[in-house]
């Protein structure tokens, strides 16, 4: 067993606050951007109970909530593309394309972007 140490959290916070600084967010693609990983962190949840509560069962009432919740997360995404001036048919076109590249070259496992 290692030995247990002791944080001081006042100390961590006053540390932390010395490399933090205010950051603008008045931009257009904050708001998408948040909701984007809101909406995607309630999937996330949905699919945790379903392992957690069910061992693995989807239902179709989560099936039903599941789309729902992937509705928000593609109108999010829409909406951060077209404030960045990038076609969501691009978007996927790209995908398609990087993961048909990885999977030819047989690295479609492991970490990176650039594999």
């Amino acid at each position: 067993m290692t030995e247990q140490s002791t944080v001081d959290f006042s100390a961590y916070q006053q540390a932390a606050a010395r490399t933090g600084a205010p950051i603008a967010t008045d931009h257009p693609i904050v708001y998408p951007t948040l909701g984007l990983v809101n909406e995607a962190g309630e999937v996330a949840g949905k699919v945790k109970k379903i392992f957690r509560d069910r061992a693995g069962v989807v239902t179709d009432a989560d099936r039903d909530a599941l789309t729902m919740e992937l509705g928000d997360v593609l109108w999010y995404l829409s909406e951060l593309c077209t404030r960045l001036g990038i076609r969501l048919e691009d978007v996927a076109a790209r995908n398609i394309a990087k993961l048909a590249d990885r999977q030819a070259r047989g690295v479609l496992h492991g970490d990176g972007d650039l594999r």
